[in-house]
């Protein structure tokens, strides 16, 4: 393999040489051991105008061809969520065109019959983010007016999701977080939509390690009484909630919530630090997975469900632990530059024709963090095909002033 020069930690550069391939196996069933969504990021068009405050320009070719990617490993994709760059980047204009076209992508995925897809209904291969991004913060009134303003945005967002036949995910919303005076507001809001719905949805708790605009989410800033109001949505609207996507990067809360929550409403863990253990489950209880992470490490996290498949958990709690590090960098603070690190992995793995990202977001990392997510990704078998990624690894760092 070719050898590059890495930045250091000194300031100088170091020597490193990548592995062979790691040879990955796409499942030749459903994966039903766990369900799994890998929250998909797009991929903006290159010769588009994807500068911080345009409209999103996306590479449709490429931004599907993702998403057939994942299906292909057995992963259900969950589509225009943060990953995606809700709120720091894609308009509203651009995200209903992706739910839409990803949607109909996974129409015709369903109906192909694929033995990783088989049996599979369209909400199993797609679920999407229906929020409340399209309203001005600034125009948006005090009090009731707001609440009322943001449970109409909602409305709006999701007659597009549930139109495109896609599974509803009830997103955290910025402007509810500026709006609602208490608790009460959010009860009010959440219920009322849940009442609504033709079809069961998730529920999207987002920590504001993700999004600082989400502090006090659910009416306060303690976390135990935001979890009593959000018990109290659930229990009294449990037929509507497949499931709730808890975001908070703390694996003893979520293992707790998992264990009260009524009967037929699964845990989706969106926890990319601790996702090993609580996809793995403590004997009696287990967490489903809607992970930013799974959009990265796709390859190993369909192998490890393909063990989990087969009776084999120690196996796929090791291939889980060999990604867990890459995750721990990626999602390193601040944490909502995330999306940076898996953009640069699915150019470095010929996803995408250039390391680009709408609203400019490609610049939210600094080379030696970008270097050592390349370095992760090799160890961990990530680099599907290591010639190409170094090859693009090596013009990247040359470009970007590290002698080679």
């Amino acid at each position: 393999m070719p050898q590059l020069m890495l930045p250091a930690d000194d300031g100088g550069t170091r020597a490193y040489t990548p592995a062979p391939a790691t040879l990955w196996q796409r499942p030749t069933a459903p994966l039903l051991a766990r369900r799994a969504y890998a929250a998909a990021h797009v991929i903006p068009r290159v010769s588009g105008n994807n500068i911080p405050g345009a409209p999103a320009d996306l590479d449709w070719e490429s931004t599907l061809g993702y998403r057939h990617e994942l299906w292909s490993y057995g992963l259900g994709v969950a589509d225009a969520m943060d990953t995606a760059q809700r709120g720091m980047g894609l308009d509203w204009a651009a995200t209903q065109e992706l739910i839409k076209r990803s949607a109909a992508e996974a129409a015709a995925v369903a109906a192909s019959g694929a033995p990783a897809v088989a049996g599979k209904t369209v909400r199993d291969l797609i679920a999407a983010g229906a929020g409340t991004d399209h309203l001005d913060l600034a125009a948006l009134p005090a009090g009731k007016a707001g609440v009322d303003a943001v449970l109409d945005a909602y409305r709006e967002q999701i007659s597009v999701v549930e139109g495109s036949g896609a599974k509803v995910i009830l997103m955290a919303s910025r402007a509810l977080a500026q709006a609602a005076s208490g608790p009460e507001d959010y009860l009010r809001v959440y219920s009322t939509l849940l009442a609504e719905v033709g079809e069961p949805v998730i529920l999207h708790w987002l920590g504001d390690m993700f999004d600082p605009a989400l502090a006090g989410y659910w009416g306060g800033a303690d976390v135990a009484a935001a979890t009593t109001t959000f018990r109290e949505l659930i229990d009294g609207s449990a037929a509507k909630v497949d499931g709730v996507k808890v975001s908070l990067l703390d694996a003893a809360h979520e293992s707790a919530l998992r264990a009260v929550l009524p009967a037929g409403v699964r845990l989706y863990t969106g926890d990319d630090f601790n996702y090993p253990e609580l996809i793995e489950g403590d004997g009696t209880h287990y967490s489903d997975a809607l992970l930013g992470i799974f959009a990265a490490i796709y390859p190993a996290a369909s192998a490890a469900l393909q063990h989990y498949d087969a009776g084999q958990p120690q196996q796929a709690r090791a291939l889980l632990d060999s990604t867990r590090e890459l995750g721990l960098h990626i999602f390193s603070a601040p944490t909502f530059y995330y999306k940076t690190g898996i953009a640069f992995l699915s150019w470095l793995n010929g996803k995408q024709p250039g390391f680009q990202m709408v609203g400019g977001l490609q610049n939210g990392r600094s080379v030696r963090h970008l270097a050592r997510t390349f370095e992760l990704a090799d160890q961990a078998g990530l680099l599907l095909d290591p010639d190409l990624s170094s090859a693009r690894m090596t013009a990247w760092l040359t470009v970007n002033g590290v002698a080679q």
